[in-house]
C-alpha cells in the first residue's frame, strides 16, 4: 500500500524572485519595474516570505527600504541561485537550431539610431532573426533572454561593455526657426520642447554654456523624443538634441544648431553583451557592426 503524505512546501519561487530583485535594487519600484509587475505585488510577495520565514527581510522607512540582517544573509544566496538558472537558460536556448538575436534599447535609439544601421545588418547576416525590443530601463542580461542592450547610461567599465559614444546635447531646432532668432531674438516667444526622460537637460546645458533659456521660454513636454523630434523639424520650438538621436536629420537638413554651445552629460551610448561561455560569431558580428 502506497502512502503518499503531504510534504513540506518551500515558498514560493515568485516571491523569492520579488525579495532577490528587491535586495538586488534596493527598492521595491525599481524591482517592479525588471519584474513588470506593480510595486503593490511585490510588496505582497515579501510580506509572503516573511510570513513564511517568520521574521522581517526588510526595514520599511519613508525614506525607502532596507535590509533586515537575515535579509542581508539570505540576498547573495538567491541572486546565485538566479544567475545560476538565467546561465541554465542561456544554454538550453542555444539548442535552438536557429540562432535568434533580441536586442533591447531605448525606444528613441529604436526609431532614431537603428534604423539605418538595419539595412547593413541585414546584408552583413542574412540568416540572423533580429528582434528590437523598446524598453524605457535597461535589462538584466545575467536573468532576461536578451542578447544585446543598447541604452544611454553610465560607462562601468565592465566586461562585455562597449562604449560608442558619449552623450553629448545641444539644441537644435528647424532652419526657419534658426533664421528668425538670428534677426529677432526674442526667447521669450520659443518654446522648449522637453523630452519628459531628459528634463534635466535644460538646464544642464544653460549651466554649462551660460545661456539660459528656461526662465524665458514656454515649454511643451512628451514622453517619446522622436515626437518631440518631429516637432523641432516643424518649427514648434528648441529640441535639446542628444547627438546620436539627431545625426540623422543634423545630416539630411531637416535640423540645425541655433547655438554653437554643447555640453556632455557624463553618460554615453552603451552597447552590452551578456558574459557567456560559448562564442557565438553572429553576435560578435552584429556588436562589430554596431561599434
Amino acid at each position: 500500500m502506497s502512502v503518499s503524505p503531504p510534504r513540506p512546501k518551500g515558498p514560493p519561487l515568485n516571491a523569492l524572485r520579488a525579495f532577490e530583485a528587491a535586495a538586488r535594487l534596493q527598492s521595491f519600484v525599481r524591482a517592479a519595474d525588471e519584474l513588470s509587475v506593480t510595486a503593490g505585488a511585490i510588496s505582497q510577495h515579501i510580506k509572503l516570505l516573511e510570513e513564511w520565514a517568520g521574521t522581517a527581510l526588510f526595514v520599511r522607512s519613508p525614506n525607502g527600504v532596507l535590509l533586515t540582517d537575515e535579509g542581508k544573509s539570505l540576498a547573495p544566496l538567491l541572486q546565485e541561485a538566479f544567475d545560476s538558472i538565467g546561465a541554465a537558460t542561456r544554454i538550453l536556448r542555444g539548442f535552438k537550431p536557429k540562432q535568434e538575436i533580441h536586442v533591447a534599447t531605448l525606444p528613441a535609439l529604436a526609431q532614431l539610431w537603428l534604423p539605418s544601421r538595419l539595412a547593413v545588418i541585414r546584408e552583413q547576416l542574412p540568416q540572423a532573426e533580429l528582434t528590437v525590443t523598446a524598453l524605457e530601463s535597461a535589462p538584466n542580461l545575467d536573468r532576461e533572454m536578451f542578447d544585446l542592450s543598447l541604452f544611454i547610461g553610465d560607462p562601468t567599465g565592465s566586461e562585455g561593455e562597449y562604449v560608442l559614444a558619449e552623450d553629448v546635447i545641444f539644441p537644435v531646432c528647424s532652419p526657419s526657426l534658426a533664421e528668425s532668432l538670428k534677426t529677432d531674438p526674442d526667447y521669450s516667444a520659443l518654446t522648449l520642447l522637453i523630452d519628459q526622460t531628459w528634463e534635466r537637460d535644460w538646464a544642464l546645458w544653460s549651466k554649462e554654456s551660460g545661456i539660459s533659456l528656461l526662465d524665458r521660454a514656454g515649454s511643451s513636454r512628451y514622453s517619446l523624443y522622436s515626437l518631440a523630434l518631429e516637432e523641432a523639424k516643424a518649427g514648434a520650438g528648441l529640441l535639446m538634441g542628444h547627438a546620436c538621436l539627431v545625426e540623422d536629420a543634423l545630416a539630411k537638413g531637416d535640423l540645425v544648431r541655433p547655438f554653437s554651445q554643447d555640453c556632455k552629460t557624463g553618460k554615453s551610448l552603451i552597447l552590452k553583451a551578456p558574459l557567456a561561455k560559448d562564442v557565438r560569431v553572429d553576435l560578435e558580428r552584429l556588436v562589430c557592426l554596431l561599434c
